[in-house]
């Protein structure tokens, strides 16, 4: 039993040599002591601003619906479907003819009812000379007097039959109220259109200026009054697709919170002149609300997420990685904002970080830039 026993303690110990003598060793006595190659940034002090961001979606400034106001055949349309238009431009002619026969007759009929009450006036002048004189009786010069008076008001009505008469005349011509581009034209030359019938005959949108609608939450609503109280709050949209942001400004907030939500309604306004916006089309909206001085700003690359929360590695004096938990204020494009953690001047990795635990020495890649 005992000889057994030295026999396998034999053959472990040659086992031991003869592993040693190959050059099987344990990794930590042969491993050599590398530095992590790493890509770093100094943390920065400035000036941020204090936005708010949402998807919003473009309206037009105002929109008219074009409606006939008279009765009648289109005869003739002025404009291409989608163009541009001036206010005071030329959109529509309807058929004109039975509106000026209509006026034409109203005219008319002024004439000859001033001409009969000229005559009326002056049977009231006479027979108010032969009442004086006590030659006619009082009930023929109040009867002629009546008469004239009757007449007088004959024209007035006539008059006003001949100023509506134009007024549907007028109609016939059909002018754009607004600067705006028309859409889809509804009816075409040749039908007959009714007053304010359904469909209308084009549809114009102004979106020189433009609005942009966004919603955010109803607990920035206090904020949002607070800056709006100091001036107009600028506000910037980027239509989808685009990298260059149109300037606004903050135009209306809506008096009530949507309680489905919990979000206030907002609109901005925007010049527009380029026609970069347009109504419908969805954009992301920044509302500016202020500007924090004196922030800490590092690449948002360095920022880790882990169980405890958001952190960073920070690059010590004598070159060793220091695992730091930091405090994320919000994210600026490419830029967090460290509230807490992170001092100006420190060095943060910003690539790297998987193969780096804390003590462990990095090294700094040659073409690192800071923030």
């Amino acid at each position: 039993m005992t000889r057994n026993l030295t026999v396998v303690v034999s053959l472990a110990c040659l086992a031991a040599i003869l592993g040693l003598a190959s050059g099987c060793a344990k990794p930590a006595e042969t491993a050599p002591n590398l530095a992590v190659p790493v890509s770093v940034a100094t943390a920065l002090q400035k000036t941020v601003p204090i936005d708010l961001t949402a998807i919003g979606s473009g309206e037009a400034y105002s929109t008219v619906s074009i409606k006939a106001q008279v009765n009648a055949t289109l005869e003739q349309v002025h404009f291409k479907q989608g163009d541009f238009v001036k206010k005071g431009d030329l959109l529509f002619t309807l058929d004109a003819r039975p509106f000026q026969a209509t006026l034409n007759q109203a005219v008319a009929t002024l004439a000859r009812d001033k001409a009969q009450a000229e005559l009326d006036e002056v049977q009231a002048g006479r027979y108010q000379k032969l009442y004086d004189a006590g030659v006619t009786p009082k009930e023929q010069f109040d009867t002629a007097k009546a008469t004239a008076v009757a007449q007088e008001a004959a024209v007035q009505a006539d008059e006003a039959a001949v100023e509506y008469a134009k007024l549907q005349l007028q109609y016939c011509k059909i002018y754009s109220p607004i600067d705006g581009r028309t859409g889809a034209l509804q009816v075409y030359p040749g039908n007959l259109v009714k007053q304010n019938d359904v469909p209308v005959l084009i549809v114009i949108n102004q979106i020189t200026p433009l609005f942009v609608d966004f919603s955010v939450p109803e607990q920035y609503l206090a904020t949002i009054k607070k800056y709006m109280a100091r001036g107009h709050l600028a506000v910037t949209a980027t239509p989808y697709g685009d990298t260059h942001p149109e300037a606004g400004y903050l135009a209306f907030v809506d008096n009530s919170v949507d309680a489905t939500t919990g979000t206030i309604k907002l609109k901005a306004a925007f010049p527009n002149s380029d026609h970069r916006l347009w109504p419908g089309q969805f954009s992301t909206v920044s509302l500016r609300l202020a500007e924090q001085e004196n922030a800490t700003i590092v690449p948002s690359q360095a920022v880790q997420t882990g169980q405890s929360g958001d952190y960073v590695y920070v690059v010590a004096k004598d070159m060793t990685a220091q695992q730091r938990q930091v405090t994320v204020a919000r994210t600026i494009g490419s830029d967090s904002v460290i509230a807490k953690g992170v001092v100006p001047g420190e060095t943060v990795v910003t690539d790297g970080q998987l193969r780096l635990i804390p003590g462990v020495k990095v090294q700094i890649r040659s073409n690192t830039a800071g923030s």
